[in-house]
């Protein structure tokens, strides 16, 4: 029995699942970029996958909770770049500034944005994908208090076993706005 177990099983032994949500993810973020490792990797609908309803069910929270980490470092990183120097890494003006206190502030400034790096690529597990994270998604979604993503089932089933399909997708971009028509009233 699976009393108290919460998640979705899959049809996958626990490690397995594990790895599936986090490819997943990374997926999801590498579609927000034209190039990944070199190749070209446009994608025609960026920020949006397809797959089964109960594994996007599954890897929303997660996907969410890491937009959420990023979202809350963006605050010290921007904080940290008020303060870092303009010179270039291991010149004289770059070596005086990191024997100053200008520095300190600057590390103790940017010391929870590298602990939320370092929180998410343990998470996920792909610098790629967290660097997306934090340099494009992130600053979307500063405004929004949640919900950075829908799930939209698909009517056709998967070719093979008809398993239901869906659309995992970041809100904001595919976003269908109804247009509001004028009524006039006849008499």
């Amino acid at each position: 029995m699976r009393h108290l177990k919460k998640g979705r099983k899959l049809g996958r032994n626990p490690s397995h699942q594990r790895a599936l949500i986090k490819n997943l993810i990374i997926a999801i973020l590498r579609t927000e970029t034209d190039d990944v490792d070199g190749a070209e990797n446009v994608a025609k609908n960026p920020g949006r996958i397809i797959t089964t309803l109960p594994k996007a069910k599954e890897v929303r929270p997660l996907l969410e909770k890491c937009v959420t980490i990023a979202k809350k470092a963006q605050v010290h990183l921007r904080a940290a770049k008020e303060l870092e120097v303009a010179a270039v890494r291991g010149t004289e003006e770059w070596r005086n500034w990191r024997t100053s206190e200008m520095w300190q502030k600057w590390n103790h400034a940017m010391a929870p944005a590298l602990a939320a790096r370092r929180r998410l690529l343990k998470i996920i597990g792909n610098k790629d994908a967290v660097r997306i994270l934090f340099d494009i998604v992130a600053p979307r979604f500063e405004e929004r208090n949640g919900g950075y993503t829908r799930i939209l089932r698909l009517f056709a089933k998967r070719v093979g076993d008809a398993g239901q399909r869906a659309i995992i997708e970041f809100v904001g971009k595919n976003n269908r706005v109804k247009s509001r028509v004028k009524r006039v009233k006849v008499e």
